[in-house]
């Protein structure tokens, strides 16, 4: 009797701790990837830059209209998804998507954060002027220095994945510089976008052009 009740409460035990870690993680069942997750304020988002890659394509090909994928350093004329997944770049920083690919990027439970939910994210942690120190990561393993007011005291963890630029069809400033996509339009037919430099804990939202290569987190539904 006493092996079973220690047996049970074993089982209890591990049980609570393993349900207690279940939030801290992802996972994505359209490629098995498993993320960190963070819960800051009311909203829950991925701690990590969203990595699902259905295709991929090479920096010179663009559209607004359409969706395309891009991992910072390939620049092959073939899309081969397999070739883009083994670039460090892509296990490290994730995906860069063009705006029409990342309104459909994220899984079920979660989506696109549209420019209040940033602006919700950017008040809790203090303001513009703080929040982008909040939530990069914290020293030069990754930001270029001077990496200003790095802390991730927020746990975001917000990483220098660089973009694809529009009108050149290249690649840009990794490590110096992160973007994230919100899901609103402004009335220039632009969208909204979050950036984070390696100069600055600012953080708040500009225009961007559709065609753009930028990184995507995802927030719970």
């Amino acid at each position: 009797m006493k092996k079973i009740i220690l047996f049970l409460l074993a089982g209890a035990l591990s049980y609570s701790c393993w349900s207690q870690d279940l939030p801290d993680t992802f996972k994505d069942h359209r490629d098995g990837k498993v993320y960190n997750t963070v819960t800051i304020g009311e909203q829950t988002w991925m701690a990590q830059n969203l990595a699902y890659l259905p295709g991929v394509v090479d920096p010179q090909t663009g559209s607004d209209t359409e969706p395309y994928y891009y991992v910072y350093g390939y620049d092959y004329e073939y899309e081969d998804v397999a070739k883009a997944k083994a670039f460090d770049n892509y296990k490290t920083y994730g995906v860069l998507y063009n705006w029409q690919a990342a309104l459909t990027a994220c899984p079920d439970g979660w989506h696109l954060p549209s420019d209040a939910e940033w602006t919700q994210l950017t008040e809790y942690l203090g303001g513009a002027s703080v929040a982008g120190g909040k939530m990069k990561e914290a020293g030069t393993a990754h930001w270029t220095t001077p990496n200003t007011d790095a802390t991730n005291s927020s746990g975001f963890t917000a990483l220098p994945g660089g973009n694809r630029s529009y009108n050149r069809g290249t690649f840009n400033a990794i490590g110096d510089y992160g973007d994230w996509w919100s899901s609103t339009e402004d009335g220039t037919g632009s969208v909204r976008n979050w950036p984070l430099y390696n100069y600055s804990g600012n953080f708040r939202s500009y225009e961007e052009r559709k065609e753009m290569g930028l990184s995507v987190r995802c927030v719970r539904d």
